[in-house]
């Protein structure tokens, strides 16, 4: 048996690395033992809910012009690209990532600024508290699916971008993340379930009566044996809380403070290269309606 990695990025690059893009790419993955349709959500269960490419790929509004996600999803957020955010269309003017994160490890965190103000959706607030522990969050995201005793098995093309979302309970706490587990029979939640590849960046949130908190950012699988997707899989989603200052701190700095406090690394994945890296992007970038 082939041991799998302990610690892996929510995978996207080797996903997109030829341009016919034939690799699936999943998204929620949910149990087995329960109807499809309840997993299924809408634009309405997550408004501040951003979508980079064509493939899925996600972040969360924080404020009319920012959008939090995870650092490793970046390679294509340039100036000038286009994201999705509600039913409105918006312009990259500048991506700034952590400034220590390294592809596969933790504080796997970014913000992209927007060209303009996103005004037709209500931003999402930071959960700056510490008792994330036991906490039970809600998932989101598109692209394909599949069950926990199969993994991943319906890809993006087949999916045609259906949002999914899903329940999970938070495992543990460390300074950098929040883990969680993908249970299956009476351990598990109603609509228990995990990302997937094409779901990172995506939220891990609450929802109270003044809105809703973004809690966590979808990061990496932390599981030996187990691939994304399957029972007993633990994932990983990079702690909000432990890094509110740090965002707080890019989107009040101006551009010279902004460059001393982040990191202008693409993060550039496995098949990728400067040279095919353009064509990469064209293939999976969301354009504007003509």
């Amino acid at each position: 048996m082939k041991l799998k990695n302990k610690s892996k990025r929510l995978s996207i690059g080797c996903l997109v690395a030829t341009s016919m893009l034939t690799a699936p790419v999943s998204a929620i993955v949910i149990r087995h033992d329960k109807p499809v349709e309840h997993y299924l959500a809408a634009k309405a269960d997550f408004p501040p809910l951003a979508t980079f490419y064509t493939i899925g790929v996600h972040g969360t509004l924080i404020a009319p012009q920012w959008v939090l996600t995870a650092a490793h999803t970046v390679f294509c957020l340039n100036p000038g690209q286009t994201i999705q955010i509600g039913d409105e269309l918006a312009e990259v003017e500048a991506r700034y990532s952590y400034p220590s994160y390294q592809l596969g490890e933790k504080n796997d965190l970014a913000l992209i600024k927007l060209a303009n103000p996103v005004l037709s959706v209500e931003p999402a607030k930071l959960y700056r508290q510490k008792d994330e522990r036991t906490q039970v969050l809600w998932f989101i995201g598109s692209g394909g699916t599949g069950t926990g005793l199969t993994g991943e098995t319906v890809g993006y093309k087949d999916n045609n971008g259906v949002l999914r979302k899903a329940q999970n309970k938070v495992t543990a706490v460390t300074a950098s993340d929040l883990r969680f587990v993908f249970e299956s029979g009476d351990k598990a939640l109603e609509l228990e379930g995990v990302s997937g590849n094409g779901d990172s960046g995506g939220p891990a949130y609450l929802i109270k009566d003044d809105g809703y908190y973004l809690l966590a950012v979808s990061s990496r699988v932390d599981s030996w044996f187990k691939d994304v997707g399957e029972y007993g899989v633990k994932e990983l989603y990079t702690r909000v809380s432990a890094h509110a200052d740090w965002i707080d701190q890019v989107m009040a700095a101006d551009e010279t403070e902004r460059a001393k406090l982040t990191s202008a690394d693409g993060f550039l994945q496995d098949g990728m290269t400067a040279e095919n890296l353009p064509g990469i992007c064209a293939s999976i970038s969301l354009k504007p309606k003509a």
